[in-house]
């Protein structure tokens, strides 16, 4: 009878939750269906948008990885597919529904296999030979545009871009923001540095008042009365940067000075007034017409200027401040002894314009410019920051571009031709994996079904010509058309996209739904409460 008295072992805090099994992952995979579901109606050109409130914030956005930051999701199992938008986001910047709604897609396929008993190794071993396979074959299709043609190039580089803003908020000037994005990315030097271009917003007048500065512009700073007395135009000046402050300092609260005469509080007073003197003085000395400083100028050092014809700003943001060293070639200085004429940074025009209610610097005709700056013009705050949003997705596309010069279609006809690859690959596999490979190859579909479905087009017609067409020999590239609701050559109607989005897109989704397949068990610990009793911290 001893083996019947063997004492209960607890492991978990009394408590714990914990859910396993097939009913747990298709649980998972449900919540995951739930975030698609959410998302679905923004893909493609008539995508909808969102409208997110928290407080007095609004966000109007049909950006897919904007909209998931923005929701408040606790699904453990259903925040892998935020963690794969906003990863796209940061890698090539567009795609982030594709990515989301590709994600739900594979798991939804696969969910029959689960309720049927097949083992979720067995779906992600063949979910990860199919994305191989997909990921080799996007790369045959890509088709590459050597920099050696630079008129071609170009136009690639604008089809990219307008493709990017054809289902945002800006798409109806797309042309227009295209062209601004390519000349934006075309100065930036190997580097392609994202935060050398700048975005600014000055709400009031149309899209079309939007204009893209070939240097730095920023919005004037706080200043002092004298500010108006110094000169607002320069040509060819010389620029001194700082990270100096050029003010006279309160003297601290509280603070005791024991003297035994006014001399020597006059002598104290004095050693502060040489020492901003022979700050300036310096500033001065060193030829420089523009004093730029990253910490606060004074109302004495801005009437001091002015009464030498210097033009000075102080406060300048620390973006705004390495922009204007990169393009002007000067150095920021921590120091305003032994300024060398080297650190002094130049450029062809300075001046002071009027944009809006606001006034801002411009400095253009740099010798080494290596940034630019857009100025963003609209109606009203949410209008604008959905632009800036739009035209940051058209910039990351660009640049990626410019690095990976592969480009293929649009429209989901990527979608499709692969898809049929892997249904005709499949007919040779044996066993599990054939059928695994043709859901994965199905799943492909949802991109241009989606598309349909937002268009307000038939999807199952839609659907049944592409498929038609893509076991058509030399049909490759047709996809959704929205012009007319059928299908067309989407390659020749200029849609591109770089082959960087495809591949990252279906990488990061199938990964994302190998990682959730691979959770068998959710343990949830009851928090830890203070001054617990025995065994507890």
């Amino acid at each position: 009878m001893s083996h019947l008295m063997q004492p209960t072992i607890l492991l978990l805090r009394e408590g714990t939750d914990t859910s396993q099994g097939v009913p747990h992952l298709i649980s998972n995979i449900n919540a995951c269906e739930a975030i698609v579901e959410a998302i679905k109606t923004t893909l493609g050109p008539n995508g909808m948008d969102k409208l997110i409130y928290e407080g007095s914030k609004v966000t109007i956005s049909n950006d897919g990885a904007t909209i998931l930051k923005q929701l408040d999701i606790v699904h453990p199992a259903a925040k892998t597919l935020v963690e794969i938008a906003k990863s796209q986001d940061e890698e090539v910047g567009d795609g982030t529904t594709s990515v989301v709604i590709l994600a739900g897609s594979l798991l939804s396929a696969c969910k029959q296999f689960i309720e049927e008993g097949a083992h979720p190794q067995i779906v992600i071993k063949a979910y990860r030979s199919a994305c191989n396979l997909a990921k080799q074959k996007i790369k045959e299709l890509a088709v590459t545009f050597p920099a050696t043609e630079p008129e071609k190039r170009r136009q690639m580089l604008e089809k990219c871009a307008a493709t990017a803003l054809n289902s945002k908020l800006v798409s109806s000037h797309k042309e227009f923001f295209a062209k601004m994005v390519v000349d934006a990315c075309s100065v930036l030097g190997k580097d392609l540095d994202l935060n050398l271009v700048g975005i600014k917003k000055e709400k009031g007048g149309t899209l079309q008042d939007s204009l893209l500065v070939q240097g730095v512009a920023f919005k004037k700073t706080f200043s002092y009365a004298g500010f108006e007395q110094q000169p607002k135009r320069f040509e060819k000046p010389k620029i001194l940067l700082l990270n100096v402050e050029l003010e006279l300092k309160a003297e601290k609260d509280n603070a005791t000075i024991i003297v035994k005469n006014p001399e020597e509080y006059q002598s104290f007073v004095d050693a502060e007034w040489r020492i901003i003197f022979e700050k300036l003085e310096s500033c001065v000395k060193s030829g420089a017409k523009i004093v730029l400083s990253r910490l606060a100028i004074g109302d004495l050092a801005t009437q001091y200027f002015a009464d030498r014809d210097i033009f000075c700003a102080g406060r300048v943001t620390d973006d705004d401040l390495k922009r204007v060293s990169q393009a002007t070639g000067g150095k920021i200085q921590t120091t305003t002894n032994n300024i060398e004429p080297s650190v002094l940074g130049t450029c062809g025009l300075f001046e002071e314009k009027q944009i809006g209610k606001e006034r801002y610097n411009f400095f253009t005709e740099c010798p080494s410019t290596k940034t630019a700056t857009m100025i963003l013009r609209g109606g009203g705050d949410e209008f604008i920051d959905e632009a800036e949003r739009s035209l940051h997705d058209a910039i990351m596309i660009v640049r990626r571009t410019m690095k990976h010069e592969s480009i293929v279609a649009g429209g989901g006809a990527l979608e499709m031709e692969v898809s049929t690859y892997l249904h005709q690959h499949a007919r040779t596999i044996a066993g599990k994996q054939q059928m695994i490979i043709d859901a994965f190859a199905k799943a492909l579909e949802a991109i241009p079904r989606q598309l349909a479905i937002n268009g307000g087009f038939d999807s199952i017609d839609i659907l049944n010509q592409l498929r038609k067409k893509h076991i058509t020999e030399g049909s490759k590239w047709f996809g959704v058309d929205y012009s007319t609701g059928g299908v067309c050559d989407t390659f020749l109607s200029f849609v591109w996209e770089p082959a960087l989005v495809k591949l990252n897109s279906i990488s990061a989704a199938t990964e994302a739904a190998c990682i959730i397949l691979c959770v068998d068990e959710t343990i949830r610990n009851k928090p830890r409460q203070e001054g617990g009793g025995f065994g507890e911290e």
